[in-house]
């Protein structure tokens, strides 16, 4: 059983290599399953694919892979689709959900139980450190989700997720988005096409650095929404048998 571990980055050569050798050390104590893990450099302009190579140099069983350009789904898709591993998982480089929710994340697809991993800032036994505008823009989007469609998942944006090989052969190929709505529309067509998701608490700490610039974010976000509605009211997805 091998399981990929997808970092993606821009600009992350100031915390890359503390972050990677972290979660190398974690994986290497704590997991009983074999691991890869993959640094997605999404086209920076800085030193951190530079850094990335160093790295592989450094640690077994890590690997770089440069993409020309920015996205994070298109990092995702290019290397989840890419890679040889049984679950395929990512989370974001500053480790900003504990990494102590990662094997049980994991075991449970590993079981034979579910489809589909996420961990959730949202969930009742989730502890989070983050501004007040953060925790409730965050909020407010996940109640638009599930205005839509009506989903059961408490998370749609949480940067820590997994999926088998399998679902993510079906699911992949019908997610457009490039993007950070690339989760969202992942967990609703994988919702709505009988995957079962498994909601993870998770304790999570707010990146202050981030790259995320929310109300660009928040606009490409609604718009994903109103696109993938469009898309089911005309049966556009099938599942794959």
């Amino acid at each position: 059983m091998l399981v990929n571990v997808t970092i993606p980055v821009y600009n992350e050569e100031k915390i890359l290599g503390s972050s990677i050798a972290t979660l190398h050390a974690f994986l290497t104590k704590h997991c009983r399953f074999e691991w890869e893990i993959v640094i997605a450099d999404n086209a920076s302009t800085d030193r951190t694919l530079g850094v990335a190579h160093q790295l592989v140099r450094e640690y077994p069983g890590v690997r770089v892979v440069h993409l020309d350009q920015k996205g994070r789904g298109r990092a995702l898709k290019k290397v989840w689709t890419e890679s040889p591993a049984d679950i395929l998982s990512y989370m974001d480089v500053d480790l900003s959900s504990n990494l102590y929710a990662f094997p049980p994340l994991i075991e449970a697809l590993i079981s034979g139980g579910f489809d589909i991993g996420i961990g959730s800032r949202l969930l009742k036994a989730s502890t989070t450190r983050r501004s007040l505008k953060r925790e409730a823009i965050s909020r407010a989007y996940n109640l638009l989700v599930k205005g839509f469609f009506t989903t059961k998942f408490s998370d749609a944006q949480c940067g820590f997720k997994a999926l088998t090989r399998k679902a993510a052969q079906d699911l992949l190929p019908k997610v457009e988005d490039t993007g950070w709505f690339f989760d969202t529309e992942l967990l609703v067509i994988g919702e709505k096409l009988g995957y079962r998701i498994f909601d993870l608490p998770v304790s999570w700490i707010e990146d202050l650095d981030t790259r995320v610039k929310i109300v660009r974010t928040a606009i490409d976000d609604i718009k994903g929404l109103i696109r993938v509605r469009r898309s089911f009211s005309k049966g556009k997805y099938q599942k794959q048998n």
